[in-house]
């Protein structure tokens, strides 16, 4: 009888780095809706960025498993483009129109940047992650208390 084997081309400590820091990002991007109540929480940023970091890290691994058997036609970046309108569909779900005022925007623009991010970090691709998460924990907070701030707006 033949044995199991897990076998990767990425190193399992790698996969695990980039899931972790997937999670990580969703985290610090969801902690800002928990904090304001808002519908989308910690639970699905991360959900969402740890999703889209699965989905690329196996996008990325079925790609180099074609290549070692010789299909040289594969596009990887096709389930990149798939994952952004799947999580584009997640984001329109929050979106709701009451009495004519838009609510959810910024929960579904979070949603997007959770899903781009675990994009990053599933491919390995860290300082964009990082860097692109500090862009939107200065948006999220640095801009929230300069709208509160201006005149004639809701805050």
């Amino acid at each position: 009888m033949e044995e199991f084997q897990f076998s990767t081309y990425t190193p399992l400590e790698e996969i695990v780095l980039r899931l972790a820091m997937a999670a990580a990002f969703g985290l610090v991007l969801g902690l800002d809706r928990e904090l304001r109540r808002k519908p989308a929480g910690l639970r699905t940023h991360m959900l969402v960025s740890v999703s889209a970091a699965t989905t690329t890290l196996v996008t990325l691994e079925l790609f180099e498993a074609l290549l070692a058997m010789g299909h040289r036609e594969t596009d990887p970046l096709r389930v990149v483009q798939g994952l952004a309108q799947a999580i584009g569909f997640i984001c329109a779900g929050v979106i709701f129109v009451t009495r004519g005022d838009v609510k959810g925007v910024t929960t579904a623009a979070n949603i997007w940047m959770c899903g781009a991010i675990g994009i990053a970090a599933g491919a390995g691709q860290y300082w964009i992650g990082i860097v692109a998460l500090a862009f939107a924990v200065l948006i999220l907070t640095v801009l929230y208390f300069v709208e509160r701030w201006l005149p004639g707006s809701d805050g």
